[in-house]
């Protein structure tokens, strides 16, 4: 088995290493990344479901930038809602405001009924470019 290529954003290594997961593995020009919740630098849920959200993001875009990625170079997102029919519409007003302009990646909604203490995650794939 080949070892995995783990990309770890600046001052979380600790909480992967206590939950036993890698936030993000490179392979074969891919950035394969874990679920991103909103979750303060202790690992506790942000309350505030608006919050949450941009803190998901926030988590997602270090991870992204520790590896040398941007969004932009997103080619698919699974969004987890919890009580997606309560809570979507909320999360899709600021969900474009991360993702710019068409061509937009391919997106997923599910709706899930529990996420650890959470309400939103976010988990994507990323082609990496060659010069990176």
């Amino acid at each position: 088995m080949a070892t995995r290529d783990v990309v770890f954003p600046p001052g979380r290594q600790a909480l992967y290493e206590r939950y036993r997961y890698s936030p993000a593995v490179r392979s074969d020009g891919f950035l394969f990344v874990s679920g991103q919740v909103g979750s303060r630098e202790d690992g506790s849920p942000e309350p505030d479901l608006e919050k949450q959200v941009r803190l998901a993001f926030d988590n997602l875009n270090a991870i992204l930038k520790a590896a040398g990625a941007t969004l932009d170079d997103v080619v698919d997102v699974t969004y987890f809602i919890v009580d997606l029919e309560k809570n979507f519409e909320k999360i899709w007003r600021i969900v474009p405001e991360y993702w710019g302009n068409a061509p937009y990646p391919t997106a997923t909604a599910i709706g899930v009924t529990w996420l650890t203490g959470f309400q939103f995650e976010i988990k994507v794939t990323v082609k990496l470019p060659a010069s990176r």
